[in-house]
């Protein structure tokens, strides 16, 4: 019923991720015993398993592995840099093998990385809302994936002695922020990356946290650099708004309407994408 209550009036609009998100958030809401249980079940099948026997001839061994999500997120950023480097100093090999290359540097601590003082950075975002149905889930979200997560998740990882813990203030996305220049400061790309989570663009998925922040009337134009007229923006997309004669207009908080340059008009909101004048027309 929870999940119905939230999805049936854009269920036509929304992919098989968000419906999962939104069943995963209900399991864990209503029934949090069995989520803390489950919880504790992954948490002890945390491995990662070096397959030396499996050695191929070419002197190849397969690895894999189950990692925290924090730890994984500050491996795959060890390894893109390292392999970034590679690819600096000359390397010609794929992307592929440099990231492999890169694995074997960590593992003899040929790295840029300090190993004397690891930091794991653990952002966290307060909302003034309560859980609906059950207050004592304690749900939260991760920002890299949009997936749920309990409460007791968020305190391992900030419990890590070497975490750096930012807590970030209650937010009220319905507060006007407005600026005289034409720099979009921090505070509104927060406000804009909370409020909106991906790209504005129809049906694109890329998160605002890695967007451009765009005007939807141009400053030059006299567009003002606000919340009601700022919202992130890819930057493929960005440039096909500044150059590709796309508009976008600010309908509400959230709400967006985006006309083509053959005139086909789309409305982009936080359940989606619809388009306006041909429900079956293909997306651009």
């Amino acid at each position: 019923l929870f999940v119905d209550e939230r999805v049936a009036f854009c269920a036509h609009k929304i992919g098989y991720a968000e419906l999962l998100r939104q069943s995963t958030a209900a399991r864990v809401r209503f029934d949090p015993e069995a989520a803390e249980k489950a919880r504790r079940e992954e948490a002890d099948g945390r491995c990662f398993d070096v397959h030396t026997g499996d050695i191929s001839p070419a002197g190849t061994v397969p690895v894999a592995g189950v990692l925290d999500l924090p730890d994984a997120l500050d491996l795959e950023d060890a390894l893109s840099q390292r392999a970034a480097e590679h690819k600096d100093l000359g390397s010609e090999e794929s992307l592929n093998v440099r990231r492999a290359q890169a694995l074997g540097d960590l593992a003899r601590g040929q790295s840029t990385l300090d190993y004397e003082k690891p930091s794991r950075q653990v952002v966290v975002h307060l909302h003034g809302d309560t859980v609906f149905g059950n207050p004592d889930a304690n749900v939260g979200r991760c920002d890299n994936t949009r997936s749920p997560l309990l409460a007791e998740t968020i305190r391992e990882w900030c419990d890590n002695p070497n975490a750096t813990i930012i807590v970030k203030p209650i937010r009220d996305l319905s507060d006007h922020i407005h600026v005289a220049a034409y720099e979009v400061p921090d505070r509104l790309k927060e406000q804009d990356a909370l409020v909106d989570l991906h790209c504005v663009f129809p049906w694109c998925t890329k998160p605002a946290k890695g967007c451009d922040i765009d005007h939807a009337v141009p400053y030059d134009d006299g567009g003002p650099t606000c919340s009601c007229n700022t919202a992130p923006e890819c930057r493929g997309h960005h440039r096909l708004k500044t150059h590709g004669g796309w508009t976008c207009e600010v309908l509400d908080r959230g709400t967006y309407l985006w006309r083509s340059p053959h005139g086909h008009r789309y409305l982009r909101d936080h359940t989606g994408t619809q388009a306006l004048d041909d429900p079956h027309r293909r997306r651009p």
